[in-house]
């Protein structure tokens, strides 16, 4: 089965002959090797590109055992460019090669090379490469499966994928395990095989426990508010573990590092400036986050909000929580009153202000989901996404509420 991940291989076809090498980043087993091995090079054939200007090696297969090796692997490609003619340079798993940044930089001295790779995210990091190729480097960040590509993979109707995609996530791997046991045991397995191993030996930390531990904390607490000393006080009184604010700080940086965890400030509208603690974080995949919890606490709000959050993300927009204020009179007495938008995003000079509500069952919950938008003095999109499959819909007020199978299922979903 060849599951489209469109999105992703017109970034890498935007990118072409620009100059810059192309770095494949995302969270492990997200499918970074079938999109460059499988559906680009599937492209560059179809393009009439002659294979023996694809060079392509695998660098985690023994079969390319003898390039993990700097100056092996350069010569490996150098010594296939024999005429003019553009070269597509695919390269797997960098970071099996020591010292891969020099490599890098030497083919960019190659004028008729186009390079693009991938790699392992605890190894090869998007700010280490980035930094070393001195501004010639260009990421291109991939995520789990969307709920749009799952459901383009599944004979399922959307309602029905809905509620295995909540569930186990977007991994690819999924599709080859049949069975929910299957599917759990992947699961579980790749966080403490894969990912926490990852994390423990590439940072040198010297009690994982506790890493998988704020792992949990984090998953229970999905889409909530909170900073490292709630979640100090947190460890002592759940846990019974002491542990810095420092430290779980840290942990926190190797896990957005890792991709396992994307975090969303909060900014406040009207201020126009960001309040750096509390923040809210969200799950790359909520297949593992699911997993590390057992599969217990599958509450369908929080995971909206995440699957809302993670598609924005996907789509390339930078996003906050909205903070706007208003005054409120209580006991004779003005105050101030805090209100959340769930998300803004932002890219370029388009904004969206987004709203998740599961559900909205009486006019009471209608207000209480709008007015934070209706204080919004500004002419910018305001959305409310219903759990629901509703008909789009837009009130005097100008606020747009879709389902979520049509936020999910329509690429130019917020633009309706």
């Amino acid at each position: 089965m060849e599951i489209q991940r469109p999105l992703y291989l017109q970034q890498l076809i935007d990118g072409m002959d620009n100059g810059l090498i192309k770095v494949v980043t995302g969270m492990r087993r997200c499918g970074k090797s079938y999109l460059l091995f499988t559906l680009f090079y599937k492209y560059l054939l179809d393009q009439g590109i002659p294979r023996d200007h694809i060079i392509e090696a695998a660098l985690d297969d023994m079969t390319y055992e003898s390039l993990r090796e700097r100056h092996a692997l350069y010569s490996y490609v150098k010594d296939r460019i024999v005429d003019d003619g553009k070269y597509y340079i695919l390269l797997d798993e960098i970071q099996y090669v020591p010292d891969f940044y020099e490599v890098l930089n030497s083919f960019l001295h190659i004028s008729n090379a186009d390079v693009y790779v991938t790699g392992s995210n605890s190894h090869l990091l998007a700010s280490d490469v980035l930094t070393e190729l001195r501004g010639r480097g260009q990421e291109i960040r991939l995520y789990p499966l969307s709920f749009a590509e799952y459901c383009s993979a599944v004979p399922e109707r959307p309602m029905e994928a809905w509620q295995d995609y909540i569930i186990y996530g977007g991994l690819p791997m999924l599709f080859n395990l049949k069975t929910e046991k299957a599917k759990r045991n992947y699961l579980l397995s790749l966080f403490r095989e894969t990912y926490l191993k990852d994390i423990s030996e590439r940072y040198e930390i010297q009690q994982p426990d506790e890493m998988a531990e704020l792992i949990e904390i984090l998953a229970s607490a999905v889409g909530s508010l909170t900073n490292p000393r709630k979640l100090q006080r947190t460890f002592r009184s759940v846990k019974h573990v002491s542990i810095g604010d420092k430290t779980i700080s840290r942990y926190i940086s190797y896990l957005k590092d890792a991709f396992l965890i994307d975090s969303a400030l909060r900014y406040d509208i009207k201020g126009k400036k960001y309040i750096h603690t509390p923040v809210k974080f969200y799950f790359t995949d909520l297949g593992l986050r699911n997993a590390l919890l057992g599969f217990r606490q599958i509450e369908e709000t929080h995971i909206m909000e995440n699957v809302i959050f993670n598609e924005l993300k996907s789509r390339g927009y930078s996003v906050d929580v909205g903070i706007v204020e208003r005054r409120v009179q209580e006991d004779g007495k003005s105050r101030r009153q805090q209100m959340e938008i769930d998300f803004i995003a932002y890219e370029g000079s388009h904004k969206y202000y987004i709203q998740s509500a599961f559900a909205i069952p009486d006019e009471q919950k209608k207000e209480q989901e709008e007015r934070p938008l209706l204080l919004v003095d500004d002419s910018f999109k305001k959305i409310v996404v219903l759990s629901s499959p509703i008909r789009l819909r837009r009130d005097t007020a100008g606020i747009t509420t879709m389902s979520i199978y049509d936020f999910l299922l329509q690429k130019d979903s917020l633009d309706r």
